[in-house]
């Protein structure tokens, strides 16, 4: 550090303290949100401090200066990380003929007209049609407006419901349920659903939103402390609905896919503890960035397949249709005869 310029000693100054946050982050999965609930809003820093200190690494690295090691280590050390935001290579089977399941946030099928366009349901309609899943999980459904949909078999939540999710499919469910959550309008529904010789249970959630407009572009102290507090508060109620959720998920006899859009990413505590022993199709068998959540200059990925070890996923996308403020992600899957 003697031998470096005022300026250097700055940037490694500023590289130490990402250093510091990214290897802070690293521990939030494991940080419940009620006891930690300021340290919780971190974890959606994580792209931004992975990003950082990559782009440091890279500095020293052109400097010719071992400091780069800082950076090089606490990425290393978070590689875990890194794949749930970025997935470096594929291992697709885009030809695979498994079982298709989508998830996809429709967000009321534009009725308040945040998109200018009259014909979102039309299009989302014709949007399922060409995809063809076999299990479509949808939140924020709104059954007053949607247009029919070609899988004859579906369950749902209340209709009255500010946030309905449905669970449409091509196959007769042999059992159905739901799980509210206290003092919300979100919840989580399931129906079970003979595949093979096998009963596969499907879960489709929908966990607390934050309100937080994503197309804000200039914040002011205030702002940033209004926003600080609704995601402190909501982080609370998730890890709330995320309990519920895993406690019922424990009792179920049948290997389990839950879909769903959790309002927060793969770094967060609700994630850790819904995922548990699950796999996340997009980490088996995804590409690039996993955005799904259309937020100025952030990587958002905040909806998520995840599905029984024993069922082998062999293709992942994101859907990049702009009708709704989330992208519906698919996944190809392989379900075992018993």
């Amino acid at each position: 550090m003697k031998r470096l310029p005022f300026f250097d000693k700055f940037i490694f100054f500023l590289n130490s303290v990402g250093a510091t946050l990214l290897l802070l982050s690293y521990v939030l999965p494991f940080l419940p949100p009620k006891t930690f609930s300021v340290l919780s809003v971190l974890s959606l820093t994580v792209p931004f401090l992975l990003a950082i200190n990559f782009v440091f690494g890279l500095y020293w690295v052109v400097r010719l200066k071992p400091h780069f090691v800082l950076s090089l280590v606490v990425l290393a050390l978070g590689f875990s990380h890194i794949k749930s935001s970025y997935r470096f290579s594929t291992t697709t089977e885009p030809n695979s003929s498994g079982v298709n399941i989508m998830s996809y946030n429709v967000r009321l099928l534009n009725r308040y007209n945040w998109i200018d366009s009259e014909d979102i349901p039309d299009r989302i309609q014709q949007f399922v049609i060409n995809q063809n899943p076999d299990f479509l999980c949808i939140q924020e459904y709104q059954s007053s407006i949607a247009k029919p949909l070609p899988l004859p078999f579906s369950f749902g939540s209340d209709k009255t419901s500010k946030s309905e999710l449905v669970i449409f499919s091509k196959r007769p469910f042999v059992n159905s349920g739901s799980i509210a959550f206290p003092n919300s309008a979100n919840s989580a529904i399931f129906a079970d659903f003979k595949i093979n010789t096998d009963t596969i249970r499907v879960y489709n959630v929908h966990l607390q939103s934050s309100g937080v407009n994503a197309k804000i572009d200039n914040f002011d102290t205030e702002t940033s402390d209004l926003m600080i507090n609704q995601l402190r508060k909501t982080f609370k109620m998730q890890q709330t609905q995320a309990e519920l959720l895993t406690a019922h998920m424990e009792t179920s006899p049948y290997k389990i896919i839950l879909c769903g859009d959790f309002n927060n990413t793969a770094h967060s505590y609700v994630y850790r503890l819904m995922k548990s022993n699950l796999q996340d199709a997009f980490q088996e068998a995804g590409s690039g960035f996993g955005r799904t959540y259309a937020m100025n200059y952030y990587p958002a990925r905040i909806d998520f397949i995840l599905v029984d070890p024993q069922i082998k996923v062999t293709n992942f996308k994101t859907h990049h249709e702009e009708l709704s403020d989330h992208f519906p992600i698919s996944a190809v899957v392989d379900i075992p005869s018993l």
